[in-house]
Order: structure tokens, then sequence, then C-alpha cells
């Protein structure tokens, strides 16, 4: 459910909305930070796959150390389809929200990848900044994150309830708390809750911001 992480102290840290399969477009966020991948991480809000043609390898990111993402209704969307098989409700409902990558990729090894990739790919992270502490969920956080391992599982990944209702409320028992999931024109703040899909996908702009920036 929730996996924390000490402080980086060689590095940097930042966070990353939606990518949805634009792996270039995170290459190139990356490179105009000047991203160490021996030094710095990286969080990403989930949604790594759907909607783009390199799906697989921004799957294959979770296996890398400096990576860290959380699980995103994509993610949950393409395990029900595999699971269930080809003609079954939930391989439709992928298909129609941009799972047709896996033709080229080929079923049987998306399967594999995705079976082992979902043993990263928690609910939930918290990662302390500067002695702070920055929460990530992929939808909607609980009212209180000191609640999150018994948080709503379907709000967490699929829950717009706060955005819809431009909640300015803070999440409690956190500092900050980062989100995707919704679409946003450009970085919203709403309360301590960040969202951050500036939805790479069709608009072409990928959202990368310094956990440091979200504290000031």
């Amino acid at each position: 459910m929730l996996i924390q992480h000490q402080a980086n102290i060689r590095g940097r840290d930042f966070f990353v909305g939606d990518i949805h399969g634009q792996y270039q477009l995170l290459r190139r966020a990356l490179q105009g930070v000047a991203f160490n991948q021996s030094e710095d991480r990286l969080f990403c809000v989930g949604d790594l796959i759907d909607r783009g043609a390199d799906s697989l390898d921004c799957l294959m990111l979770v296996f890398m150390p400096w990576f860290h993402a959380v699980m995103g209704n994509h993610e949950e969307m393409a395990r029900s389809a595999l699971r269930d098989g080809e003609g079954s409700r939930a391989w439709a409902l992928w298909m129609i929200n941009g799972g047709g990558w896996i033709v080229e990729s080929g079923v049987g090894e998306t399967r594999e990848i995705l079976e082992a990739s979902l043993r990263h790919l928690p609910l939930a992270r918290e990662v302390a900044v500067k002695g702070k502490r920055v929460g990530m969920v992929h939808a909607e956080p609980p009212a209180d994150w000191s609640r999150i391992e018994s948080a709503d599982q379907e709000a967490l990944i699929w829950g717009r309830f706060r955005i819809q209702r431009g909640d300015e409320t803070a999440v409690a028992g956190i500092d900050a708390v980062v989100v995707g999931h919704t679409i946003v024109e450009r970085p919203l703040t709403l309360g301590n809750v960040h969202y951050l899909d500036t939805g790479a996908f069709c608009t072409g702009r990928l959202t990368l911001v310094d956990a440091r920036d979200l504290l000031r």
C-alpha cells in the first residue's frame, strides 16, 4: 500500500505527471534538468502506459533504481484486461482507453512484465524532502494522510472528487501531496495537493517538478 523513502542526501528528487507512453518526452525533460541517474530520483504519479507507442519502454522504468512510481488506473485496467483475456469487458475497456500498443509489444511478454512491475507499483509513496514529507498517489488522497493505508483504493486510483469540487482543504498529516490522473492545462495546486498531469499524450507537455519547489 505505502512505500516510504528517506531523504536523498546525494542528489535531487523530481516528480513527474502521467507519462502515457511518451518515453521521448520524458527523456528530453530529464535532459533539461541534467538528471543524474546515479544521484537523483524520479517519482511518477502513475499511468506510465497507454495512448503512447512507447508504453512498454515506460513500464520498464519501474525496474530502474532511480525511478519510483505508484499504481495508476491504466496499469489497473491493463492488469484486469490481461487477467480476463481478449474478448472480455475488461479487455474492451482497455482497448478503448489506449491499450492497443500491446498488439506490437506482444501479449505474453507484456503480461510477464506487467506482473513483475506490480511489485514496484504501490498505491502510495511518501518522500522525505528537506525535513518535510511529500505524499504521492495517482488520483485522490484521503483527507488525512495518516489513514492512507486504510484509504479507499478505488479513490486513490480513480477519484476526482477534490478537483471537481475545487476543494482547497489541505490534506492533514502531510506537508504536500502530488497526484495526476486529471488533465490540467498547467500544474494546479488545491490546498497542499499538486496536480501534475498536463496531458502529455495529447498536448506534448509533460510536467516535471523539483520536489523542493513544491514546498516553497
